[in-house]
């Protein structure tokens, strides 16, 4: 599944899929949001990969959109552009699978964007983001009005947008934006352990977590109640709940294998 855009390698049951444009700090141009989004539903296609990793080759994460391969063009052309790049954010959201963002370096604009998207960032001390679309005359996609508010609130996607201006790695990790820091160069290693902890998870839990956080705010909180039983009466009924269980009683630790889940 390699490609010249995109690298894969597999660590156990965690899947690396790493941007590889170091040459343009992993700028997004056309041939790589193709291949990343195919590489993401790949992952989740594969029974084997528990947990996905997202990160840069080079110094930096990805720095947004490749402006030197954009032109003026017509609204309905743009919109076969835009929605392969929304192809991509849909991978990330569509698998039940974590998916956790290692950032080194600059996170711009799609690479923001990119990174709010996944369900965890680990990022280096001296990385950076900044949502910097309004540069170029554009507003932003790649789901920013989505992930960063549920991040750090309305009032400062606000400003991260109409501002531009880069925010350090402590400060995205104060506002939300960032859930754990890495010393500079570790945050890869830092986030390949965090993913075979989520690998060594009950899947079928982590799916119904990632469903739940993303439907949540647009139900009613009564109706989140009738979802949250009915989840949970359902992974009462599952081999993965009969091990954990089995595991607490036996003071062992369980082992959440991946042919264990829902009972068909």
């Amino acid at each position: 599944m390699t490609t010249p855009e995109i690298l894969i390698d597999d660590d156990a049951a965690v899947r690396i899929v790493t941007l590889n444009r170091p040459e343009v700090r992993n700028a997004i141009d056309m041939p790589l949001r193709i291949a990343l989004a195919a590489a993401l539903e790949a992952a989740d296609a594969d029974p084997k990969v528990r947990a996905i990793v997202l990160t840069g080759a080079g110094r930096a994460f990805c720095s947004g959109g490749d402006i030197a391969t954009m032109e003026r063009t017509p609204e309905a052309q743009a919109m076969e552009r835009v929605q392969l790049a929304q192809r991509v954010i849909r991978a990330i959201w569509n698998t039940p699978k974590p998916v956790i963002a290692a950032v080194e370096g600059s996170a711009f604009g799609a690479g923001a964007a990119l990174a709010a998207a996944c369900d965890r960032i680990v990022a280096a001390r001296d990385a950076r983001f900044a949502t910097t679309f309004v540069n170029v005359g554009l507003a932003g996609d790649m789901g920013v009005y989505a992930s960063l508010p549920t991040r750090i609130g309305v009032a400062r996607t606000r400003q991260m947008l109409l501002m531009a201006q880069p925010i350090d790695a402590a400060t995205a990790a104060e506002w939300g934006l960032v859930d754990a820091l890495a010393e500079a160069g570790a945050a890869r290693d830092a986030a390949i352990a965090d993913a075979h902890t989520l690998a060594g998870r009950p899947a079928e839990a982590l799916r119904v977590m990632k469903e739940m956080l993303a439907r949540s705010p647009q139900l009613h909180p009564l109706e989140i109640l009738d979802r949250e039983a009915s989840h949970q009466a359902r992974l009462f009924d599952t081999d993965d709940f009969a091990e954990g269980v089995a595991a607490f009683r036996e003071k062992r630790t369980a082992n959440f294998g991946p042919r264990q889940g829902v009972r068909s």
